[in-house]
């Protein structure tokens, strides 16, 4: 059964096809022709025999004309499987027969050792025939960091999130996301939002969390669900202002622990206790003016 590590890709060429082009460029730009128009096609790639063959998700690019100038074959693979060394070339020829045009193979692999096993060149047999994937791993999904580029293509800084937003630069990566979500329909952000926060790494979730929770957009995911919505049940004003303050306090906290960390500030635990029980959002703000100079966290307590 497909996984949400497997769908989310194609999910997101699905909500916008010209998507599986960009990810080619990132693996060798010379291969993508001019075009004006991608849609999404049946990705059944059978042909009069029995044998059945079935593409992940299969794109046509196409001229001002609607004509077809070359179509795509995008395959999610997340580990070895030996099965698609014989299948893939099978993919290309029976889609090729059938749309007249240039048929290009991309393998999107999260995981670098796959990405390098997708990528070894498969031997056809007839002389000269030899077919060579094109393969997306993580080293060739760019790390999106600009909020105007986010903006232009979200379901790229999505991708980036996902593949970037638990490294060195995950927060400006996770901050470059959430502005390029923001023109988008709320059910649509909502929804890549509720897929990343599912997928990252614990630590990265958590900054994410911490800057939705300090941010003045609400989403739909649990996380936010839980601290905005503190006090709803009740139908009470009293209890919705107290549970946001919550909530905010409880994404200040995790921020402030991110910045000292960062600072390389040794947190003992119970010191990182007091700062994540404290509910006083105008205390934790006082910690965090103090936090760009403490060299102790004594200091920071003052």
């Amino acid at each position: 059964m497909p996984t949400r590590e497997h769908e989310i890709w194609l999910d997101l060429i699905q909500e916008r096809p010209s998507l599986a082009a960009d990810l080619l460029d990132c693996v060798r730009p010379d291969t993508v022709p001019d075009f004006t128009s991608a849609r999404v096609e049946s990705g059944d790639l059978n042909d009069h025999k029995p044998t059945e063959y079935r593409a992940d998700t299969v794109v046509s690019l196409r001229d001002e004309h609607t004509d077809i100038v070359a179509a795509v074959i995008v395959e999610v693979q997340r580990r070895q499987d030996l099965r698609k060394r014989w299948s893939w070339p099978a993919y290309l020829a029976t889609l090729r027969a059938r749309l007249r045009c240039p048929v290009l193979l991309l393998v999107i692999s999260p995981c670098p050792d796959t990405a390098i096993w997708s990528a070894s060149p498969i031997v056809l047999g007839h002389p000269g025939l030899i077919l060579t994937p094109l393969v997306l791993g993580p080293e060739q999904i760019p790390e999106i960091t600009d909020a105007g580029q986010a903006r232009l293509n979200p379901e790229l800084a999505v991708l980036s999130a996902l593949v970037h937003g638990d490294g060195a630069g995950g927060e400006k990566v996770l901050t470059a996301m959430l502005h390029g979500l923001d023109h988008l329909e709320i059910d649509r952000a909502q929804g890549y939002i509720d897929e990343v926060l599912a997928m990252l790494p614990v630590a990265a979730r958590q900054i994410l969390e911490a800057m939705m929770s300090t941010g003045t957009r609400e989403y739909k995911s649990e996380y936010a669900r839980h601290y905005f919505g503190k006090g709803k049940a009740e139908g009470k004003a009293e209890g919705k202002a107290e549970g946001k303050a919550e909530g905010q306090a409880e994404g200040e906290a995790k921020m402030l622990l991110l910045v000292l960390a960062g600072r390389g500030i040794d947190v003992p635990e119970d010191a990182r206790a007091r700062i994540l029980e404290c509910t006083d959002l105008e205390r934790i703000e006082q910690w965090g003016r103090r936090a760009g100079t403490a060299a102790t966290i004594d200091e920071l307590f003052g």
